[in-house]
């Protein structure tokens, strides 16, 4: 198996974001907070706490994403539900660093995934509907 240049993956995924509607973008958002928090618990696995904080890190930055990417056009009580509880996630990471825990990570992961979920199943209803 032929490994993949680091630069040929970049462009990938670059063509891949520029590419992406909207609900995709969300979708790929959900991903890389899911994947960063993932390789903080391994890297607290491992006690390496430099790349656990740059991962929780990481994770933080998406979900700050995710909440300003927030439009409470069409509901601005699941607009205001949403931010809030993403204000709890990066709380909750926050935390995790600090002690370096993973519990607190768990959890995350754990809301993320069920948000991508339903942010996955919304997106397919409404291509299905032509929005």
């Amino acid at each position: 198996m032929t490994a993949i240049p680091a630069g040929a993956y970049q462009a990938y995924r670059n063509t891949q974001v520029q590419t992406a509607s909207p609900a995709e973008l969300v979708l790929l958002l959900y991903d890389g907070a899911i994947k960063f928090c993932k390789q903080a618990e391994m890297y607290l696995d491992r006690g390496d706490k430099e790349q656990a904080h740059n991962a929780l890190i990481r994770s933080q930055d998406i979900i700050d994403e995710l909440a300003a990417s927030l439009d409470s056009s069409a509901s601005e009580e699941i607009a205001k539900g949403l931010s809030q509880l993403y204000d709890y996630m990066v709380q909750r990471l926050i935390e995790a660093n600090i002690k370096k825990d993973k519990a607190p990570i768990e959890e995350v992961v754990t809301m993320l995934q069920e948000l991508r979920e339903t942010w996955a199943e919304a997106a397919r209803l409404a291509q299905r509907r032509g929005r």
